[in-house]
């Protein structure tokens, strides 16, 4: 199993640099990391920086990342990097389990730890790629950082498959409130509207 995807990966990366000529990129370091090292989560900052690696490079190291995660144990097998300019600003595993986080999945985690490096609370002109196609959770996360692009590599169907089935929650979220699984009970309103009429009188607030 590993002897394949550390073939894959390896060829996967040299046509991605062969397409985009960038012959510098020391493609043999990044898959020895793959093969297994003693810092397998460590970026080679040369190659995974470099800016002429195309999609398909950093689709590959998502897809190592969930690969790596499984074979740790320390979550389910899902795996994004967030890169801005060509280069991977951030990256992230799911750790559901290890964190005992329902809300800790790979791109989260991602756009969270972009988001502090960057130093900002969107991510304008950043391209989001992830292992697997976003849940509604991760979805929302993206749009509200205001990625640029999203590439995915499974479908959403492909996980389904293996237990991770995320169609019950888009039926929910078209089902009537009263109606869905989870009771959804309205109450108090009026007094929970004084923050929202507090927050559209502030001066010098900062829109998001």
């Amino acid at each position: 199993m590993v002897a394949k995807d550390f073939a894959y990966f390896s060829a996967a990366l040299i046509l991605a640099c062969l397409n985009s000529g960038c012959e510098r990129v020391h493609i043999d370091r990044f898959a020895r990391r793959f093969a297994g090292s003693s810092d397998q989560h460590a970026l080679d900052d040369y190659a995974m920086t470099e800016p002429n690696l195309t999609g398909h490079a950093f689709m590959a190291r998502a897809i190592q990342l969930s690969l790596e995660n499984v074979q740790s144990g320390r979550g389910g097998p899902f795996g994004c990097v967030v890169v801005e300019a060509g280069k991977i600003v951030a990256e992230g595993v799911n750790q559901v389990t290890a964190m005992n986080d329902p809300t800790a999945h790979a791109e989260v985690l991602a756009i969270r730890q972009a988001c502090q490096k960057l130093r900002c609370f969107e991510l304008r002109g950043c391209d989001l790629y992830t292992s697997c196609e976003p849940c509604p959770m991760c979805l929302g996360a993206i749009y509200w950082a205001r990625i640029h692009k999203v590439y995915f590599g499974n479908l959403a169907e492909d996980a389904a498959k293996i237990g991770f089935n995320d169609s019950a929650i888009y039926k929910e979220l078209a089902r009537p409130r009263a109606q869905r699984e989870i009771p959804m009970v309205p109450m108090m309103r009026d007094e929970a509207l004084a923050a929202f009429r507090a927050w559209a009188e502030k001066p010098g607030k900062i829109p998001y």
